[in-house]
């Protein structure tokens, strides 16, 4: 039974770590927070209840999500500190030894969040470090999220979990095995998205080319539903394993009416060595027939590539091998990631370790690699005219939104209105902005 009562007038903090379904989902808790009347702060207001919601993906996101446990509990003396996400489900035990949490909430507690707060508060003594996390095998519920938060974009959650069990990753462990919702909860999702006049969603999840496992329907399918929804304009795909983009997906996506001319693909390696000893479920021959298919159907797409340097088994040989395939890719950005050592994971049993002074030389090769790519690929459309979903700016600030084609542009201060935020506006793409990261623009 939830008491409402006790969630009037408080004022709550949030702080996100990690992927862009963990902002999406903590975006989520803030709508059930405020739909029982519990507030944002404002400025420097300080929080009744502060809520963190973590990422493990590396030992460097571990330590930050300590810090920012430490940082919120000492800028909020007093509030109610509730912990939640993949390094809550991971190492609860050492999240509970900081002093000031209250609450751990594991991957499938969550959902739930408005239920354990409100046990919590009605309880005449609130026992601290109340610890609720459940093993691997018993993360069954599926969180519900379709909200844009402060963005413009809507995130919607299509699918979680993971059953890929890669040897350098800790996330199946983190947030349990696939699962998802069906078609038709998303489009309806979708169409609520419509009536709160939002343009544009991106479909996330943690291994979203596995939608279906739970309903028996498929991914292909799900695209093609949501491509249905009048009033949607753009979607994008946050993130596809290339195993699981299938040729069907992308030559729908190269004719479909809202699916944009962007992708997101892992490929992690290069080396089809390192892939073996990752476990990846695909080779380099696979990788590059699925960017020169997207290139021969749609010239003009943006194409993302994950890349992990420095993992175990990734020799100098492996690494020119990797390096040489990405210069060879007609691809757009590459996000490169130091490899990071996971506790529990079957990638500690690989003999060959890269020093971290190494790690570091290839993380720049490659993020060099990166630059002159994008570069080339902006540089092919200044002059060009493009249609852009402009995004709302602080004041003051320029104004930001991006292409079809996930082109980033900007528009001066001196131009920025807010009455485009949220608009599809016909631009003229012109030169470079002072750091390379965006085109500007001027209004037509």
């Amino acid at each position: 039974m939830i008491d409402s009562a006790v969630f009037q007038g408080k004022k709550a903090k949030y702080y996100t770590l990690g992927c862009k379904l963990n902002f999406s989902e903590t975006s989520t808790f803030a709508k059930m927070l405020q739909e029982m009347g519990v507030c944002e702060v404002r400025g420097k207001e300080k929080a009744d209840i502060c809520l963190i919601n973590t990422c493990s993906v590396t030992e460097v996101a571990d330590r930050k999500c300590r810090q920012a446990i430490h940082r919120m509990v000492r800028e909020n003396p007093g509030s109610f500190v509730v912990v939640t996400g993949c390094y809550a489900q991971l190492s609860s035990e050492k999240i509970a030894k900081i002093e000031g949490v209250d609450l751990i909430l594991g991957s499938d507690e969550k959902a739930q969040l408005i239920q354990y707060l409100n046990d919590a508060w009605t309880q005449e003594e609130n026992p601290k470090e109340q610890v609720y996390v459940k093993k691997l095998k018993d993360i069954r519920s599926f969180a519900p999220s379709c909200s844009r938060g402060n963005r413009t974009r809507y995130f919607l959650k299509v699918q979680d979990g993971c059953d890929y069990f890669c040897t350098y990753c800790t996330i199946p462990h983190a947030r349990g095995f696939s699962r998802n919702p069906s078609i038709a909860s998303l489009v309806s999702q979708a169409e609520k998205v419509v009536e709160e006049g939002g343009k544009e969603i991106v479909l996330t999840g943690v291994n979203i080319g596995h939608f279906g496992k739970s309903t028996g329907e498929c991914f292909t399918d799900l695209v093609k539903a949501l491509d249905q929804v009048e009033g949607i304009q753009r979607y994008r795909i946050s993130s596809i394993e290339p195993d699981l983009l299938d040729d069907e997906l992308i030559r729908y996506c190269a004719t479909s009416r809202a699916f944009m001319p962007h992708f997101h693909i892992p490929l992690q390696s290069g080396s089809d060595a390192v892939l073996q000893l990752m476990h990846r479920r695909y080779d380099s021959a696979l990788f590059a027939h699925k960017i020169q298919l997207i290139k021969s159907l749609m010239p003009d797409a943006f194409i993302g590539v994950d890349v992990m340097v420095g993992c175990r088994g990734e020799t100098p040989e492996c690494f020119e091998e990797c390096y040489q395939f990405l210069q060879s890719l007609d691809v757009t950005q590459l996000h490169v990631f130091p490899y990071s050592e996971r506790p529990g994971t079957a990638a500690l049993k690989i003999p060959y370790v890269v020093p971290d002074s190494e790690k570091k030389r290839r993380s720049k090769l490659l993020l060099d690699l990166s630059d002159q790519k994008t570069y080339a690929f902006y540089e092919r459309f200044v002059g060009t005219e493009a249609e852009v979903l402009f995004e709302k700016a602080t004041r003051g600030k320029a104004m930001h939104g991006f292409t079809k084609n996930y082109i980033r542009v900007e528009l001066s201060p001196s131009e920025a209105d807010p009455s485009l935020d949220n608009q599809l506006v016909t631009v003229r793409l012109g030169d470079f902005n002072f750091n390379k990261t965006a085109l500007k623009v001027c209004v037509k």
